[in-house]
């Protein structure tokens, strides 16, 4: 396979490493490795390409998750994955490849964190099998499982998604009550008003409030619940955001594939993600702020020239 034929892969098998760690910096740097033992095997042993190369992305995921372990263990505070700014953001671009693979594979925060939540196996089994496709013969090989552990570890990872409010076959709430752009101006329009009653109208009963500062910034330890002490934080926040030295500039976005918003602070970095995830009625059930500088690097990079325009 030639690095064209490969570049028709890369997209999926990127969406796979993404959702696998969570991180999209992460997920670049396995899937070159999968590039790099591609053109290293005998092509003739292989029959399927595609199952292949998912095959090699996910076991180098798994390798790489074992070796993060401590990592991840030591992480200080919350922690939130990478966020995606995709279709609505970029001066109208395309949207992100990983938004592209279908509303099965849906990449909303809350989705990507449950799945982090999974052991690094039953994540892997869910995926290949559920959202990528692949039969549990090939996922078998892949995890050096029979067939049937592998789909008891899928069936328990959708389960445990299951009680985290996400259907079997993963599609996003309906968000038509109200749309996302009217639900942001609203959003706005209460935090601005400074009234908690307001705001709380506009939250889920079960409303979290997440927030990852990856121990470089200030940030929730854990997570918040509750309309009212959610609503009174938010309003704590952006009292702040208001009274913070210099101009910052706030930018509606699109993350993950949700209504969300973009802080860039006065000296042009950017400071802040936020993603807003919706229950069926349209209420915020919700809020991830991404505040670790490291998880906001590509995001920065991608779009800083064009952030005021």
């Amino acid at each position: 396979m030639s690095l064209a034929e490969f570049e028709q892969h890369r997209r999926r098998l990127r969406a796979l490493a993404y959702r696998m760690t969570g991180s999209r910096s992460e997920a670049d740097d396995l899937v070159q490795e999968a590039w790099l033992r591609w053109q290293a095997v005998d092509r003739a042993t292989v029959q399927d390409p595609l199952a292949y190369l998912c095959r090699t992305t996910t076991r180098l995921c798994l390798d790489h998750l074992q070796s993060a372990r401590a990592r991840r263990e030591q992480y200080v505070g919350l922690w939130l994955p990478e966020p995606l700014v995709d279709d609505a953001l970029a001066d109208h671009q395309p949207a992100d490849p990983e938004t592209a693979l279908g509303l099965r594979q849906q990449l909303s925060m809350g989705f990507l964190l449950a799945l982090q939540h999974l052991t690094a196996p039953a994540r892997a089994a869910f995926l290949l099998h559920d959202v990528f496709d692949l039969d549990f013969d090939d996922i078998a090989r892949t995890l050096d499982r029979s067939s049937a552990a592998c789909r008891q570890l899928a069936s328990r990872a959708r389960q445990h998604l299951r009680a985290q409010g996400f259907d079997a076959d993963h599609t996003p709430a309906p968000q038509a009550h109200p749309p996302s752009e009217a639900l942001l101006a609203a959003f706005a329009q209460a935090l601005a008003s400074g009234n908690v009653d307001t705001l709380a109208g506009l939250l889920a009963d079960d409303v979290r409030l997440y927030s990852d500062g990856g121990g470089l910034v200030s940030a929730i330890p854990t997570p918040l619940g509750g309309r009212l002490r959610v609503a009174k934080a938010l309003l704590g926040f952006a009292r702040n955001w208001q009274n913070h030295p210099g101009a910052q500039a706030l930018r509606a976005a699109r993350v993950n594939g949700q209504p969300g918003a973009l802080v860039w602070n006065a000296q042009g970095a950017l400071e802040q993600v936020c993603a807003l995830e919706l229950d069926a009625n349209g209420r915020v059930r919700g809020l991830y702020f991404q505040r670790n500088p490291h998880k906001l690097q590509h995001i920065h990079r991608a779009l800083a020239p064009a952030k005021h325009g």
